[in-house]
C-alpha cells in the first residue's frame, strides 16, 4: 500500500478555540500570540529544534502543513514564506480564526491530502518539538507491523514513544531520555484518503480509546520541549530509559541535529520562568 505522510504544524495560530490557557476576546489572544518576545522566543524553538531533522529526512517523500494566521506580524509571516519557498515539503496555509479549531486546522490539511494514496499517515508536529531524522522512513516502514489492523479497522496509530524532553526555565535546558505513551510528536494516525478526520480529531492522550495503538520503542524518535511558552507544559505519564546514553548532546545532534549547547545558551538569554501551571514540567 502507498502510504502519504502529512503532517500539521501549527505556528501561532490564532483561533477561537483549541488552547488550554484561556483568553477572554480574540483581540486578547492575539496580543498574547503576537507579542514580538514571545514570537522572537517560537521563532528560535522552531529553528533551532524542528527545523533541522525535517531538512535532513532520510526519506523526503513528506508533506508538512505551516499554518498560521494571515496577520501574522512581519517579520515572521515573511520568513515562513521564504521557509516554504525553500524546503519541498512545506506548505504554507493562512488560516484566519475559527470559531472551531478543527475545522480550522481541516481547512488547512484538506488541500494536501493526496486522495490516490492507499493510506495517509497523519502527525502533528508543534513548533518547538522535533522528530528523528529517519521518522519518515519508518513511519512509512512500520506501516506494515500496523497494516493488518488497519484493513480490519479502518484506522490505526503508531507510536513512537522512546525520546527526549527538553525541559527548559532560568537555569537552561535540561535533556531528558524518556519513555512517553503518545505524547503527541512522533505519533501517527492512519486513516484512507477519503477520511474527513486527521490527527487533531483524535485526542492524543487518549487516542487507544479511538483506535488500536502500535507503540514502538527501539530507537528514540521525538524530542519535546517544555518550556514557560508551551500551551500546557504537562509531561504526561513518563518514565526513564533503562540503559540512558553518556553523550545526550551526541544523541540529539545525530538523532535530531539539535545542537544543544545553543539551545541551552538561547534559553539562558530568555531567562524563561517555570510555567504558571499546575501540571508545567510535571
Amino acid at each position: 500500500m502507498r502510504v502519504q505522510m502529512l503532517g500539521l504544524c501549527r505556528f501561532s495560530y490564532l483561533g477561537r478555540r483549541g488552547f488550554q490557557v484561556e483568553h477572554g476576546s480574540v483581540e486578547a489572544r492575539r496580543a498574547f500570540l503576537y507579542d514580538p518576545e514571545r514570537l522572537a522566543r517560537r521563532w528560535f524553538w522552531f529553528e533551532q529544534v524542528t527545523l533541522p531533522a525535517l531538512r535532513a529526512q532520510g526519506d523526503p517523500d513528506f508533506t508538512l502543513v505551516v499554518m498560521t494566521g494571515p496577520d501574522l506580524p512581519e517579520p515572521w509571516l515573511g520568513r515562513l514564506r521564504e521557509l516554504a519557498a525553500e524546503i519541498p515539503q512545506l506548505r504554507l496555509e493562512l488560516v484566519p480564526p475559527m470559531d472551531w479549531h478543527r475545522a480550522a486546522c481541516a481547512q488547512a490539511i484538506a488541500p494536501h491530502v493526496d486522495r490516490t494514496a492507499d493510506v495517509v499517515g497523519h502527525f502533528k508536529h508543534d513548533d518547538d518539538d522535533a522528530v528523528a531524522v529517519d521518522f519518515i522512513r519508518m513511519a512509512r516502514r512500520d506501516f506494515r507491523l500496523a497494516a493488518p489492523l488497519f484493513r480490519r479497522d479502518g484506522k490505526v496509530a503508531i507510536d513512537y514513544m522512546k525520546g527526549v524532553i527538553l525541559r527548559a526555565d532560568q537555569s537552561g535546558v535540561q535533556a531528558l531520555p524518556r519513555h512517553v505513551y503518545s505524547t503527541g510528536v512522533a505519533l501517527v494516525v492512519f486513516l484512507p484518503p477519503d477520511a474527513r478526520e486527521s490527527a487533531v480529531d483524535f485526542e492524543h492522550w487518549r487516542l487507544g480509546s479511538h483506535m488500536n495503538v502500535v507503540a514502538l520503542n527501539d530507537r528514540p524518535m521525538f524530542a519535546r520541549s517544555v518550556h514557560a511558552d508551551n500551551d500546557s507544559g504537562a509531561l504526561g505519564g513518563h518514565y526513564p530509559w533503562d540503559a540512558p546514553p553518556s553523550d545526550m548532546a551526541g544523541l540529539l545532534r545525530s538523532r535530531f541535529r539539535i545542537d544543544l549547547g545553543a539551545l541551552d545558551r538561547g534559553v539562558r538569554g530568555f531567562g524563561l520562568p517555570g510555567a504558571d501551571r499546575p501540571r508545567w514540567g510535571r
